[in-house]
């Protein structure tokens, strides 16, 4: 079916559109209606600079007074002007702002606020809405009402055939009133418009003209699609595309209530209006989708930055300097998400809630640890002055080791106390290392008659560990080297103290030479021990009660050893060698396992000679 002009003169050869037409119209007009979503997005667009003063009031902290001040503002607008999205953004608000805290375990949740003005004006908003909806409603109904009206006497003048052309100026006032008649309910829109078309086409049958009225109507209606189609085609070079696509629809509205023109002109102008109306809908919806993707790229950029901020472990920041570095991380992210543009309206208003929430939880935290480290330096400052008036009255104290092992430990509970106010830091440091400098000068020329002592002492301890070397040598047996070695280890304990940078050393160098007289000792005696175990067991060799005896006895030895082994290795973990008596059964207790392992490992093998012989 070839396209008509949606509406067509009455007269002669030609008739007024036929719902077929009106159908195929509607049809055409893919070109004046995008997508659905498209066409809700246009209100979201021309919306767009009440959003962004949305947003921007958004960004400012709420308070009751800033609430008030815009539900005020909002009162003295005209109805038609209120949003219901307003009204209710300032309650979401206000809920927001005076939100209970939680109650604790056992009490019972806070009751909520009553009524204010805040609550009496949001209701005077809300009523002063509804009847503006009322009175909007009430017209639209009072507007079809009239067009219902309109279309029964069109039919009604459609009906007297003698006279209807004596009628034409009446049925065009008819048609002018009815244009000029306001919107009506969306869902009667469509079926009144038809009722409308269908009417005029009755009307337009029965009707007949004279050819001048006709070609006058023709020429009158050419002219003014002409000066349509002029302005739709102007509008391909508007940048504007929004507002070019609104009037656009505009102008559909005009070109059908515009009469046909000349039959042979019809689809010609009506084609080239529709292929203008197609370009600007192709811009329309091109702008739309490279909107759509500049959101979802706001949208992706957006929740990245709640994510980097969620992300940040608060529990980890523990300085100052921590909790300032993060701060500028923070700021940083606020740059980030100011120069981003919108994300869709429904994504925007969720990520624009967390990403606050976040940064809100961010300051607040901040807030707590400044608040409660205020305190700990308080509790800093008490304990540091404490240490310091401590070492103060200690100082001309002359119970050298005694006073130097409380100093030693004052000094390190000095650097388990954390930090304490910079005004007060440097004074009280000089005055501690002051008082402990001072003791310790003191001790060193208290101290300087006892270098020729430790001196000797030195010398005789490194004797004897020269006597306990040649042990191994000159001793002829174990017992007499143990007897030579227990007077050498005694002499050892009853020698004095030696210089204490030689202390640790010295010490070891004497263990290790005991150690090597008790193991070369062993060693030969547990080698006599083994040919006397492999002879017995050679001369028990076939009597495998014996035998049996011997293991069982040998397997009970093993699991006391290895019971005592454990018990040991457990004592272990629980000694400390920060004394000289703690160090001292460290390495004894120490030694006691190396034998236990070593009885140990002699046992099992005795164990496998004898497995050998059963």
């Amino acid at each position: 079916m070839d396209m008509q002009d949606p509406s067509l003169v009455p007269g002669g050869e030609t008739k007024e559109q036929t719902p077929n037409e009106a159908a195929a119209l509607q049809a055409e007009a893919v070109t004046s209606t995008p997508d659905p979503e498209a066409a809700v997005e246009v209100e979201e667009i021309m919306a767009q600079g009440e959003e962004d003063t949305e947003l921007a009031a958004e960004r400012q902290p709420d308070t009751d007074e800033s609430l008030m001040n815009q539900a005020l503002a909002l009162l003295a607008k005209d109805a038609s002007e209120i949003s219901t999205d307003d009204i209710r953004r300032l309650r979401q608000h206000y809920s927001m702002l005076h939100k209970p805290a939680p109650a604790a375990e056992g009490e019972q949740p806070a009751e909520p606020a009553a009524d204010n003005e805040f609550t009496l004006i949001i209701e005077r908003l809300r009523a002063k809405k509804a009847a503006w909806i009322a009175e909007q409603e009430a017209q639209k109904a009072a507007n079809l009402e009239r067009k219902n009206a309109i279309i029964d006497e069109i039919n009604a003048l459609a009906e007297d055939t003698d006279n209807v052309n004596r009628t034409f100026p009446r049925y065009r006032e008819l048609q002018d009133e009815f244009n000029a008649i306001g919107d009506v309910d969306p869902m009667q829109e469509t079926s009144v418009w038809k009722r409308f078309q269908e009417a005029r086409e009755h009307y337009s049958d029965n009707l007949k003209i004279n050819k001048e009225l006709r070609d006058y109507d023709f020429k009158k209606n050419l002219e003014d699609k002409e000066a349509l189609l002029a302005e739709a085609q102007a509008l391909l070079a508007d940048e504007d595309v929004i507002a070019s696509y609104r009037r656009l629809q505009d102008l559909h509205n005009k070109w059908r209530q515009i009469g046909p023109v000349a039959k042979e002109l019809r689809e010609e102008i009506w084609n080239r209006f529709r292929e203008a109306s197609t370009e600007i809908n192709k811009r329309y919806q091109a702008f739309f989708e490279a909107r759509k993707a500049r959101e979802a790229e706001n949208e992706a950029a957006k929740t990245a930055l709640c994510e980097q901020i969620e992300a940040i472990d608060l529990t980890t920041l523990k300085t100052f300097a921590s909790w300032e570095e993060t701060t500028r991380t923070i700021v940083g992210l606020q740059e980030e998400w100011r120069k981003l543009g919108f994300a869709s309206k429904k994504a925007n208003r969720t990520l624009f809630a967390r990403f606050r929430q976040a940064c809100d939880s961010f300051f607040a935290a901040k807030a707590d640890f400044y608040r409660s480290t205020r305190e700990e330096l308080s509790a800093n400052l008490a304990h540091k002055q404490q240490l310091v008036e401590r070492a103060e009255a200690l100082k001309d104290s002359t119970d050298w080791r005694a006073s130097t092992d409380e100093f030693i430990a004052m000094q390190k509970e000095w650097k388990s106390i954390g930090a304490i106010p910079k005004k007060y830091s440097d004074t009280l440091w000089t005055r501690f290392t002051t008082a402990c400098d001072y003791f310790f000068d003191q001790k060193k020329k208290a101290g300087s008659g006892t270098r020729a002592t430790e001196a000797n002492n030195l010398r005789i301890k490194r004797e004897i560990i020269g006597q306990l070397s040649a042990l191994v040598e000159e001793a002829s047996d174990k017992e007499t080297a143990f007897t030579q070695l227990k007077a050498l280890q005694q002499r050892w304990n009853e020698t004095g103290h030696v210089p204490f940078r030689e202390k640790d050393k010295l010490y070891e160098a004497y263990r290790a030479a005991v150690d090597a007289v008790r193991r070369h000792f062993d060693i030969a005696e547990k080698r006599a021990n083994r040919e006397r175990f492999v002879a017995n067991v050679n001369s028990l060799e076939g009597d495998n009660d014996k035998l049996y005896h011997e293991r069982e006895r040998l397997v009970r030895a093993l699991e006391s050893r290895r019971n005592d082994l454990r018990t040991y290795e457990n004592n272990l973990g629980f000694l400390s060698a920060k004394s000289k008596n703690g160090s001292s059964l460290l390495r004894d207790m120490e030694h006691r396992i190396e034998r236990l392992k070593a009885d140990i490992k002699d046992i099992e093998d005795k164990i496998k000679i004898l497995d050998e012989k059963l």
